[in-house]
């Protein structure tokens, strides 16, 4: 649902053409546009050069690709930011699991960690979640690299190892994640997750199961679509069902009784089987979060080879967007009064309808530009619009691409629409 607010409209047409003297051309007819790019696109690094993050120097080398308008967001803890929707949701969640799981001395089971830095190395956001060195997921194009051995966290995953080491068995991990994505009113750069790990021993998983004295969690056989080699299917089917259950419980919070929900298996590295759940908001399927049984290779190699885990992560953006009516992801970053103030409610669970903030009229631009076909991602580009365009711009779609039979070796022409929509 869009409101009459975040209709206005920019189309931006890129012409990315190869011919030479189209180049002259077209080189001037965006001139005032690419100036600036040269800042903001990925160059050659200066030989000591650092990056200055929270209190933190960083050598710089050719895997740095981070933004001054990414930069600008490190530190914000949108999640932690009183009355915000972000921070709303994060503490439903929270009393949620407070009250549900209490521990044996009536405290909370589940402990919270909303302050870890996004600052991880490769090492914690990738290999410690058994994500193979040739993984997709791990290309610069995808990614906001401080050097090659450190990044901005790409999912609050990267802290699970470190956690289960320290001896931990039920937390929760809520942060700021940053990716380099499309631009649309679904994706930012920056969004916030919500990570749950629960570990269960022998004991704890079977108690009240009849003859579950007799029960092993482990067994060496061959992994399945349903289960991994070292698991048995009893111990699997009980975890899946008190995965599914805690879950299933925790929206039914969140958006009331009579939600209607399905499970769909998926796929992720570090979970096995894998799921995702969707629930049937308004009369439309919505994907609200993935989870699974955790892979037994990450729980061993962090020290706890006597139990088993389920994992779960969900994007605090798509459930407040979904129960609050927010339609596009960028005013999560606004601070404008006469949004935060529709959030300043008294009770956490009360029900909030936002009211849409603008009624300026729709403006339409066009612009082209060259770029090379080599060494360059979609994602450059869509850094290099929110560096200039800020949030002001909506969405960038690529509608056509052209390479002329005639044109100089190393350049392509692709025409983009851009959506800009200034709240």
């Amino acid at each position: 649902m869009v409101c009459s607010a975040l209709r206005r409209v920019i189309h931006v047409h890129i012409c990315l053409a190869r011919k030479a003297s189209h180049a002259r051309r077209g080189y001037q007819h965006q001139a005032r546009d690419s100036r600036p790019a040269a800042s903001v696109l990925p160059a050659q690094v200066a030989p000591g050069s650092v990056v200055e993050l929270l209190g933190k120097s960083y050598p710089q080398d050719d895997h740095t690709n981070l933004t001054q308008k990414v930069l600008s967001k490190v530190g914000r803890n949108l999640h932690n930011q009183q009355h915000h929707p972000l921070w709303l949701i994060k503490e439903r969640v929270k009393e949620h699991f407070y009250r549900q799981y209490v521990g044996r001395s009536g405290t909370p089971l589940f402990s919270v960690y909303d302050h870890l830095s996004p600052v991880v190395t490769t090492w914690q956001n990738f290999d410690s979640l058994l994500i193979p060195a040739d993984h997709p997921s791990r290309k610069k194009g995808d990614n906001y690299y401080l050097n090659q051995t450190h990044m901005l966290r790409a999912h609050t995953s990267a802290h699970q190892w470190d956690l289960l080491h320290a001896g931990l068995n039920a937390f929760l991990v809520v942060g700021d994640v940053y990716r380099r994505d499309q631009i649309d009113s679904q994706h930012y750069p920056v969004f916030h997750q919500l990570e749950g790990v629960r570990l269960f021993s022998k004991h704890e998983l079977f108690a009240g199961i009849q003859d579950g004295e007799s029960l092993q969690l482990f067994e060496q056989s061959s992994r399945s679509g349903h289960k991994q080699e070292t698991h048995t299917m009893e111990a699997t089917k009980l975890m899946e069902f008190d995965l599914k259950q805690t879950l299933t419980r925790l929206v039914t919070h969140l958006f009331g009784d009579g939600l209607e929900i399905r499970w769909v298996d998926c796929y992720f590295p570090f979970t096995h089987p894998s799921f995702e759940m969707e629930i049937n908001f308004h009369g439309e399927w919505l994907e609200v979060l993935g989870c699974g049984v955790m892979e037994q290779q990450l729980v061993n190699s962090a020290g706890a080879q006597d139990q088993i885990g389920w994992a779960f992560g969900l994007g605090l953006e798509r459930l407040a967007m979904i129960l609050y009516d927010i339609p596009d992801i960028r005013l999560f970053w606004s601070e404008d009064e006469r949004f935060l103030k529709q959030f300043c409610v008294s009770d956490i669970n009360q029900k909030v309808k936002f009211q849409p903030l603008s009624r300026y009229p729709a403006l339409i631009n066009d612009i082209s530009f060259w770029l090379p076909s080599e060494n360059y991602a979609e994602n450059d580009f869509y850094d290099l619009v929110r560096t200039i365009g800020g949030d002001l711009v909506e969405k960038v779609d690529l509608i056509d691409k052209f390479e002329h039979p005639n044109s100089f070796k190393g350049w392509n022409q692709t025409t983009d629409r851009s959506l800009i929509n200034p709240f």
